[in-house]
């Protein structure tokens, strides 16, 4: 088989599902193509969160810190982008439920005030809160709380929602998908890159490369080689009531959040460790990121902390060594486009509006040229 597409998308997750809709209502004839099948690596198993206020600096364990003031301009444009796609995108799973970042030091009450300068600058709203005052507004909270930051555009959405409604509207509209079509090569003809897969080769302008922690690998068959490395995270989920926590809950200076799901389960994220990334199984669970989250819920919200633990569960993730986000055209190799890296759950909506931008030629909204994945480049094969 043999196709001719104006852009092919390599990655069926939720940055790929929302850039292959994003191009396909500019007009693109759009083919997504997935390693295995879509929604079962990074994007269907994140804790789901949407970081609209700023969050902490460092995952458990992570070593370069995020520069979290630089990315504000571009959670306030995610965050009116995840709006218009609930609006026009049956099934997606949003929750805006609203969200605290708790402080339980003087120094994280600092950093409380800080972001919250930051953020009202950016045009993110958020107020601050005593402990006395976060408690009366979510009495669950514990004493050892000081302060607290409350925004009403944090929530979340369901992981197994939301990228496969992406992607089924992109479908609808008709770009078309292709689950367990590996890509075994990409080069470079003309003006043209044919993307050859055990599946058939497709000729397309423009290549797409949104393939999470598989990334690195898709950019190294077009003769890049990236400083990319994937690492695996882990998430837990309690018992609960119904109705038991209606808000997010995370923590300025540790990784922690948790909020409630559909289904009334307490769903724990943060960023904790998993043990080693694996290119084709999943990879195991650590017993010190369990205990570590759980004993922060009974830290930080402790009515819940004998709550029982029903699941843990790890997700891979793609890293920097800047720990920023990716996105933009390979120097070099015109046509061949990058996005995915921190917060790309989040920003899934504007990484699809910012390449469909690209692509067509357009000035993005957003200045992302500070994140361009030319930083990034070690080596050119070829």
């Amino acid at each position: 088989m043999r196709s001719e597409v104006d852009v092919v998308v390599i990655g069926a997750g939720i940055v790929g599902a929302a850039t292959a809709l994003a191009l396909t209502r500019a007009g693109s004839r759009v083919a997504v193509l997935d390693r295995t099948l879509p929604n079962t690596a990074g994007s269907g198993t994140t804790a789901g969160n949407l970081h609209i206020q700023t969050i902490h600096t460092r995952r458990p364990g992570q070593g370069t810190a995020v520069d979290v003031e630089q990315l504000l301009p571009l959670q306030k444009s995610t965050s009116t982008l995840w709006n218009t796609l609930d609006e026009t995108v049956p099934g997606l799973g949003l929750n805006r439920c609203g969200g605290f970042m708790v402080a339980e030091t003087e120094e994280q009450v600092h950093a409380l005030i800080a972001k919250h300068r930051w953020e009202r600058a950016a045009g993110i709203p958020t107020e601050v809160l005593s402990g006395d005052e976060a408690r009366q507004a979510l009495p669950l909270l514990g004493p050892s709380i000081q302060a607290a930051t409350w925004c009403p555009w944090d929530g979340f959405a369901e992981p197994d929602l939301a990228g496969p409604a992406l992607l089924r509207q992109a479908a609808a509209e008709g770009a078309s998908v292709h689950p367990s079509t590996p890509v075994t090569g990409l080069t470079r003809d003309g003006d043209v890159w044919t993307v050859t897969t055990n599946g058939g080769t497709w000729i397309a302008p423009v290549v797409i490369d949104v393939a999470g922690p598989w990334m690195a690998p898709i950019a190294a068959l077009a003769g890049v080689s990236l400083d990319l490395v994937p690492t695996s995270l882990q998430m837990h989920s309690l018992d609960a009531a119904p109705r038991t926590l209606e808000v997010l809950v995370q923590h300025v200076g540790e990784g922690m959040s948790i909020k409630q799901n559909r289904t009334g389960r307490l769903v724990l994220g943060g960023g904790w460790p998993a043990g080693a990334f694996h290119d084709s199984e999943t990879a195991p669970s650590r017993s010190d990121s369990t205990t570590g989250n759980l004993e922060q819920v009974r830290r930080l919200l402790p009515a819940l902390g004998h709550n029982a633990l029903l699941d843990t569960w790890t997700g891979p993730v793609v890293t920097t060594p800047d720990e920023m986000p990716v996105i933009g055209e390979l120097a070099g190799t015109p046509g061949l486009f990058v996005a995915g890296g921190t917060y790309s759950f989040t920003f899934a909506p504007l990484w699809g509006h910012i390449l469909s931008d690209l692509v067509h030629g357009t000035e993005p909204d957003v200045d992302v040229s500070a994140f361009s994945p030319n930083r990034l480049v070690r080596l050119r094969t070829h």
